[in-house]
């Protein structure tokens, strides 16, 4: 897979490990790029074990009481209507892998909730059909991301059709980011899944997850609540670089972002897709 990341400042194409998104018969997860997502994954690992082992346990089960009470080598069948012991097992074991289950979901539930001492807080909007992000603590930069047309897809820089937008979010690598969601018409999700984050954006509500990218790269999410006719066309393209490299990007993107003035690029964007 080619593993490339548009530089930041000079807009040159460099290669930096770490591409996320779905490839052709991509099986299992994408590689994680949080502690998010990495406990998740963790979590999903001893699942697959507890339930392979149910599932183990009731075809032996099953295949020894085909074979040892078939009618031709169990002639007389037993005559008893319960078992104390037995009764007794299907009911504590059950509850014993239930509880082994509950305690870490319940610590990876409130681990995922909010972060402990943001270093930044980064705001998302939904919109029919794109994204709006906010950065409060970077002197108001504000943009809107639309997905980039099949038409004007550049292959040679790296842009991916579906997933690639014309105003990637960037964010800094090893620093706690709270993520803020809502939307201002309809359910949207904002999901990337190398971050293990999907959180419902609501009209009127303000509902808060946090990411703590551990390596630089981009990451690709898109928008998993349906939301209307273009719900499969609002992507989320989020480049992960360095601090010293976000904070130069703010230099020179606050100007360009600060003005808040969307409109006329919701219109083109909405006149060219009509």
């Amino acid at each position: 897979m080619k593993r490339f990341i548009l530089s930041v400042m000079a807009g040159s194409t460099a290669l930096l490990p770490g591409i996320a998104h779905a490839e052709p018969w991509h099986m299992g997860f994408q590689p994680p790029a949080s502690p998010v997502a990495e406990h998740m994954q963790d979590f999903h690992g001893m699942l697959l074990y507890i339930i392979t082992g149910i599932a183990l346990f009731v075809l032996l089960l099953l295949v020894f009481v085909a074979l040892r009470f078939n009618d031709r080598v169990n002639k007389t069948p037993a005559q008893f209507s319960h078992n104390v012991l037995i009764e007794v097992l299907w009911t504590v074991i059950p509850v014993v892998i239930l509880i082994v289950i509950a305690v870490p979901s319940y610590r990876l539930l409130y681990y995922t909730d909010r972060a402990q001492n943001p270093e930044m807080t980064l705001k998302v909007t939904g919109y029919q059909w794109y994204w709006g992000y906010e950065y409060p603590d970077q002197n108001g930069t504000n943009f809107l991301s639309y997905m980039v047309p099949d038409k004007d897809i550049d292959k040679a820089a790296g842009q991916l059709r579906l997933l690639s937008t014309d105003t990637p979010v960037v964010l800094p690598v090893d620093t706690t980011i709270r993520i803020l969601v809502t939307a201002s018409d309809v359910l949207h999700a904002w999901a990337v899944p190398a971050f293990g984050i999907k959180i419902d954006a609501v009209p009127g509500r303000l509902n808060e997850t946090w990411v703590r990218i551990t390596k630089p790269g981009t990451y690709y999410g898109q928008c998993s609540e349906l939301c209307g006719k273009d719900h499969a066309f609002m992507p989320i393209e989020i480049r992960a670089v360095t601090k010293e490299e976000f904070q130069n990007w703010v230099a020179k993107s606050a100007e360009e972002h600060a003005s808040g003035d969307t409109a006329s690029a919701q219109y083109a964007y909405l006149e060219d897709r009509d």
